[in-house]
């Protein structure tokens, strides 16, 4: 079928370009309805990879956060017009070790291949999941980032000692609102500790057990784990502080992404026996573990709905551009676009 693909074919400059995709038994075609901006897309839209890393990556699609509409199920297991989440990540092998997201293999969608901004995603049937009944749809767009969170929780809970009583969260941002909020609904009884740096932005931490501004952290404070969410510039101070406030032997996620390399105080790592981990994307089990905790906890999609910032509708390549400014304008929160190509 003919379908028709908005790549980025340089800085600031999209393309629309048709191509023929060929159906299969394993084919679900979803019209993408609303597509989520990542930073990591901004970073591709702005130019901000380096020279070397564009002309390899380019032209592509950007965005691989949205959800849609199916329109055509070749196994006939989803109806047409069923809600569905798609997975950017399409694994082509299996390792009985390694997980789909962090084999070199794998194929994701807005890195190196074709994302979600499609007039239709012609995607195999391991990339859909139908979504929850009654969840916000504007919540749901950016699924894959809560996945994410998701993943490192799950990978925390396979690494972590046991005592899990006091867990710091550093960073104040979209990723940290999300981890609190999911190990908030997966490990009620611990008490969370969230630092950042703005004070309205941790005003909106309302689950936690206390918040901190990063400047000012009682020299008491004691966890016995953590999660980096900060990246870029903060990545460094972030690590450091986690490193002074955690208990011998805990365990430090490390989330953020920088662009350059982070030094850590390696001789305070071995003083402390900490065990350090990092995390980065999700597979298919995460999205059903994501979708499931939707289901256990609704409260859940109440709590991310003031994540929700602007919410732009697309018909045309230029409020695509609009979407990628106001993204970049805003403080906190997703843009959300309302996919109309």
């Amino acid at each position: 079928m003919l379908n028709r693909i908005y790549r980025l074919i340089e800085a600031r400059t999209i393309e629309p370009v048709e191509r023929y995709a060929a159906i299969d038994a394993d084919t679900v075609v979803v019209r993408p309805t609303h597509l989520s901006i990542c930073n990591a897309d901004q970073r591709y839209y702005q130019g901000k990879r380096s020279a070397r890393v564009m002309a390899k990556k380019l032209p592509m699609a950007l965005i691989h956060e949205g959800v849609g509409e199916v329109v055509f199920d070749a196994a006939g297991a989803y109806a047409p017009g069923t809600r569905v989440v798609m997975l950017p990540n399409n694994p082509v092998e299996e390792d009985e070790f390694i997980a789909e997201n962090y084999l070199r293999t794998s194929k994701f969608a807005g890195s190196g291949y074709d994302g979600f901004m499609q007039e239709l995603c012609i995607l195999p049937s391991r990339r859909v999941l139908p979504l929850p009944e009654g969840i916000d749809i504007h919540v749901a767009a950016f699924t894959e980032l809560v996945s994410v969170a998701v993943h490192a929780v799950t990978r925390f809970e396979g690494i972590a000692h046991g005592r899990r009583e006091n867990i710091g969260i550093w960073g104040d941002g979209n990723l940290g609102f999300i981890v609190s909020l999911i190990l908030h609904v997966t490990h009620p009884d611990a008490r969370l500790h969230v630092i950042g740096r703005n004070s309205y932005k941790l005003a909106d931490f309302t689950f936690a057990h206390r918040t901190y501004l990063s400047s000012g952290i009682p020299e008491g404070l004691l966890v016995d784990h953590a999660f980096e969410c900060c990246g870029g510039e903060g990545s460094t101070s972030a690590i450091d502080q986690i490193i002074d406030h955690i208990r011998p032997e805990g365990t430090v996620s490390l989330m953020g992404v920088s662009e350059y390399p982070v030094p850590i105080n390696t001789r305070m790592v071995l003083e402390k026996g900490l065990r350090m981990f990092g995390s980065s994307r999700s597979g298919r089990v995460d999205f059903e573990r994501t979708l499931q905790l939707h289901r256990e906890h609704p409260e859940m999609a109440q709590y991310l709905s003031a994540l929700v910032g602007s919410v732009i509708p697309v018909s045309s390549v230029k409020d695509i551009a609009t979407a990628f400014d106001a993204d970049v304008r805003k403080q906190m929160g997703k843009t959300i676009m309302e996919w109309n190509m």
